[in-house]
């Protein structure tokens, strides 16, 4: 009943990402099941970045996403880490034409094994995966340059 409460007391606008966020979650999840080969192409441009430079407009926008994601993760019926929550969040960056980089990394754990790790920047912004990422070693990245404001904005 908490969480019912907790759902209604959302803006409407959250609720709305929330709902987007669950979708592409759902999608994300399916596009892990292919093969890379065939995801790898519609993830942007291989082995670049996307600019530092953002809008000032879209740093709340980018924060409401990120919270829409990590909350719809919890509440998914399949596994949602971070290399669905990060191809969820360039797909809805992607909609609303968002530069962001999406990285790839691996390390190695304490027993010797090596695990793997996703996260999501826009601009000077991690979206996703920040936690922990400064233990992996950068092994992948892709960049999308779409920018809805043109290259112009140089803010920080």
């Amino acid at each position: 009943m908490n969480k019912i409460r907790a759902f209604a007391a959302l803006s409407w606008q959250m609720k709305v990402l929330l709902l987007e966020a669950y979708v592409f979650l759902g999608w994300a999840r399916l596009k892990k099941q292919q093969p890379f080969h065939q995801v790898a192409g519609k993830l942007g441009e291989p082995m670049t970045e996307s600019s530092l430079a953002y809008h000032p407009e879209t740093k709340q926008l980018l924060a409401s996403i990120s919270a829409a994601i990590e909350m719809a993760s919890r509440y998914t019926w399949w596994e949602s880490k971070c290399l669905v929550q990060a191809l969820a969040v360039i797909n809805m960056l992607k909609r609303r034409k968002i530069p962001c980089t999406l990285y790839l990394g691996t390390a190695r754990d304490c027993t010797g094994e090596l695990v793997a790790h996703a996260w999501v920047r826009s601009g000077p912004f991690y979206i996703t995966g920040q936690a922990g990422m400064e233990r992996y070693t950068v092994v992948g990245q892709f960049a999308i340059q779409e920018d809805r404001w043109g290259t112009s904005c140089k803010s920080c």
